[in-house]
């Protein structure tokens, strides 16, 4: 397979890298709710599982990340993705933005609006943060996790489950994709083969 050589520029680097597409809740001053929506988000071990994200300055959400030090990641599904890009097209600092219908509760554990509708819900606490010009890197503990019933229920098989929420991915470019749910084997199945 012949390659070709990119400089790591922002519309170019991570794409074709497939990212869950999140949307963050965050309290407002006022204890409204605000969302936005984010892909920058995965996982890292310092003793126990926690969270990494990021996210670039100029938002509403990053700052009250950083003024609470809470929030919650809502996975986004198929049926939320108009939602998800409606909220992560509009500024969290538009009055109008959170007057579209949502249905909306409160984190079991932390004070942080959660997404009725989505299946698999981190509550988040920033226990370290990295500045980057004007950017952050939130690491965060994982204080609770609020998952559908139905994820659960270990009786399905993970693809049944995994087919059951259709989430949603981004390359970085262009359209959003579901995630072809075809099981291909189990981790671990071709550890003998080279």
């Amino acid at each position: 397979m012949e390659k070709l050589s990119f400089k790591p520029e922002f519309n170019w680097a991570n794409n074709f890298c497939p990212q869950a597409v999140f949307m963050y809740g965050t309290n407002k001053e006022d204890g409204s709710p605000n969302f936005g929506t984010f892909t920058w988000f995965t996982y890292c071990w310092d003793s126990e599982m926690r969270v990494m994200a990021s996210i670039g300055g100029g938002k509403l959400t990053i700052e009250r990340i950083r003024a609470t030090g809470i929030f919650s990641a809502n996975l986004v599904t198929k049926p939320l993705l108009p939602l998800a890009d409606y909220l992560g097209h509009n500024a969290g600092y538009s009055s109008q933005k959170m007057d579209t219908p949502i249905e909306i509760e409160r984190g079991a554990i932390l004070d942080v609006p959660v997404l009725k509708k989505s299946p698999w819900v981190f509550e988040l606490e920033v226990d370290q943060s990295i500045p980057m010009d004007g950017n952050e890197v939130f690491l965060c503990k994982i204080q609770n996790i609020l998952v559908a019933k139905e994820l659960a229920n270990k009786t399905k098989s993970a693809e049944e489950r995994f087919k059951s929420i259709e989430p949603i991915v981004w390359i970085g470019e262009g359209p959003y994709f579901s995630v072809n749910t075809i099981a291909l084997g189990n981790a671990g199945d071709w550890k003998d083969k080279t």
